[in-house]
């Protein structure tokens, strides 16, 4: 797959092998890492007491006008870590006591991850790996991790194709999305929480974006539709970065009533289970 790209929607045709750089995401053969730390900003039931083991990969098959993490995602502050390299992150993580492994952006590496996770779980890996994702992915490429991943989290962003296409440069996302959560789930079905810690299923996280209710009301329906047992972050957190300022409808943050009408709309839907409660996210 490597040899001529086709792993994320974008079917660049890249020779990732002879260190071509995919057209969007900006990687060659090795994956780029930022960072590799036990994050505690993450939800929950993946942070327990010690952490979440977050390895942040650089580059991204997405154009998001308010990325917050733009010199990761485009910038490329990181380093090329071989396979072994990787397998090590992960096992020094594990040594941290995390709770799981985080792998955020993962789309395009994931040949990369494949091959660093049998030779970290041959050295005695034993976490359940989290698949931190845009949901901007194909289903061929998500069914090479069945039975590899066991917590997908995808973020399910936007549901309007014209919104998805001047906001995260991909007018296509809204049914990529759809599909690959609907892999996801056949894949690892609900979460499942033991002791207050994810241990295997799909937690679809939901940034809620001014003015943009109608495309929460439509996500979320669609959450529900999966089953209403379906666990969900709803994140509050939007504020203008990157690009943003340039799109007027995007140079504000959202407002507390707006973080309110979404669970209102959440549990309309049928909706039930929560990362947090709506009086946290005020």
């Amino acid at each position: 797959m490597l040899g001529h790209c086709d792993l994320c929607p974008r079917n660049c045709g890249a020779d990732r092998l002879l260190g071509k750089s995919g057209a969007v995401c900006g990687t060659g053969r090795q994956a780029e890492v930022s960072t590799a730390f036990a994050h505690f900003g993450e939800e929950r039931v993946l942070v327990g007491q010690g952490g979440s083991g977050t390895i942040f990969f650089t580059g991204c098959s997405l154009g998001c006008v308010f990325c917050q993490n733009y010199t990761i995602s485009h910038g490329h502050d990181g380093h090329a870590l071989t396979d072994e390299q990787l397998a090590d992150a992960m096992l020094y993580l594990q040594a941290r006591g995390v709770h799981n492994i985080n792998l955020v952006t993962p789309s395009h590496v994931v040949p990369q991850i494949l091959a660093a996770v049998s030779i970290a779980a041959g050295r005695g890996l034993r976490l359940p790996l989290v698949y931190n994702t845009s949901a901007y992915e194909k289903v061929e490429t998500l069914r090479l991790l069945d039975g590899v991943v066991d917590i997908y989290m995808p973020d399910f962003k936007v549901w309007d194709p014209e919104l998805a296409a001047r906001w995260l440069r991909a007018r296509d996302y809204p049914v990529f999305a759809r599909a690959a959560i609907r892999e996801m789930f056949r894949q690892v079905g609900v979460l499942r929480v033991e002791e207050g810690i994810a241990r295997r299923g799909l937690l679809v996280r939901h940034l809620v974006m001014p003015g943009n209710l109608g495309d929460s009301r439509r996500i979320f329906e669609f959450l529900a539709e999966l089953s209403p047992d379906t666990y969900v972050s709803i994140m509050d957190q939007y504020m203008p970065m990157g690009r943003a300022m340039m799109f007027p409808e995007l140079a504000r943050r959202t407002t507390a009533d707006e973080i309110s009408q979404a669970f209102d709309l959440a549990r309309s839907a049928g909706l039930h289970r929560f990362d947090r409660s709506e009086s946290a996210c005020k």
